[in-house]
């Protein structure tokens, strides 16, 4: 099993002095700082009018706390076992392409931070340094596999085989990105992210079905997720061909205009699931009290997308480690506020639909620092 490094977690921050980082909008400004516009654009922006990537925020805005009193919460673990690791708190870096926009270790320098700290790392088969290097950063650290479908059937397998190889603990499929959407920040401005350069092949992404999941699950001892769900119907397909985990998740907004946000799908797939798969989800997810409302929703495991590459982009694995330790105190507080000190004592019952108090955003959950302020 899995255990975390404090030791190693410390020498990371120390040695740029991401320990001065105290709350979640310093590693954003940060970011901003140190990012050209162009990269900065391309970590914000979402598809079209982004109202998906406005809903996201809005949804989890739209849901208020039911705090208990009176229980003994002077002990608390937010900790969750997955897959044979022991992580910290229930979260995973959701697969983002193209990372070494931010930082030239790209996902390397995210597992190692993700590794030290005791959290989980999916890796996007769109970026550098790719599947065997990156699992040589962290061999030990708590790895999946996502892979965009760009080959045909042996191609795939062939991935499927790698990632067994190198130590992954699950395989992912997306398949939400049948057709590449409109980002229209990066059209009006010209301008083509590194990793979309040489994408080809992008026609076996629009041709893939659900015979490619019963091809895996049948041919691979490795347990699949299936990226990209946003119904109850194609979920409790998902749970027909034995998936594994069941992916709630819009592609952070950047795919489908005008969907739901995730926090608003989650109770249906939770439902269809129906305890026969596990439920992960991303979307909007910010802060530690978005990931307790996630896991009280019904989801297992929380992907966070845009937090990673802020904390990249800010300083490297020593900000991935200090990102998740804020995050790790905000989860916590939150719990003993709530009255509860695991996570498995949390349940919808701790939730209740209210008004957001502020316009959503991809900066709402940072309400510190205006619009203005980053530029945006």
């Amino acid at each position: 099993m899995q255990q975390h490094n404090p030791e190693q977690a410390a020498a990371l921050r120390l040695a740029t002095g991401s320990h001065d980082f105290q709350t979640l909008h310093e590693i954003v400004a940060k970011a901003r700082q140190n990012l050209n516009q162009n990269d900065w654009d391309y970590i914000v922006g979402a598809a079209e009018t982004e109202t998906t990537m406005r809903r996201n925020r809005l949804a989890i805005d739209q849901l208020a706390f039911r705090p208990r009193v009176l229980r003994d919460v002077s002990k608390i673990d937010p900790s969750v076992e997955v897959l044979g690791h022991k992580i910290r708190i229930p979260v995973f870096f959701a697969p983002v392409g193209s990372l070494e926009c931010f930082h030239p270790e790209a996902a390397a320098d995210i597992v190692r931070g993700a590794g030290a700290f005791g959290a989980g790392h999916m890796l996007s088969s769109v970026c550098e340094p790719g599947l065997e290097k990156v699992a040589e950063a962290a061999p030990d650290a708590l790895r999946f596999y996502q892979l965009y479908v760009r080959g045909d059937a042996a191609w795939v397998d062939d991935y499927v085989r790698r990632a067994i190889d190198k130590g992954y603990a699950a395989f992912c499929l997306t398949v939400d990105t049948a057709i590449y959407s409109r980002r229209e920040r990066d059209i009006a401005k010209r301008h083509i992210v590194r990793g979309r350069r040489k994408a080809s092949g992008r026609e076996y992404q629009a041709a893939l079905d659900w015979g490619t999941v019963e091809r895996i699950k049948k041919n691979f001892k490795i347990p699949l997720a299936i990226k990209g769900i946003a119904t109850a119907e194609d979920a409790k397909i998902a749970v027909e061909h034995g998936v594994d985990y069941v992916y709630v998740s819009n592609h952070g907004g950047r795919q489908l205009d005008h969907g739901r946000g995730s926090i608003d799908v989650l109770p249906e797939v939770v439902a269809a699931v129906g305890g026969n798969a596990k439920v992960m989800v991303d979307g909007g997810f910010a802060r530690g009290t978005d990931i307790v409302k996630a896991i009280a929703a019904g989801a297992h495991l929380v992907g966070l997308g845009r937090l990673q590459c802020y904390a990249l982009g800010a300083g490297g694995a020593e900000a991935v480690v200090r990102l998740l330790e804020l995050l790790e105190d905000e989860v916590q507080r939150c719990l003993g506020l709530l009255g509860v000190t695991k996570l498995a004592e949390l349940d919808k019952s701790y939730l209740h639909a209210a008004p957001s108090v502020r316009e959503p955003h991809v900066f709402s959950a940072f309400p510190l620092k205006t619009i203005d302020d980053w530029r945006y």
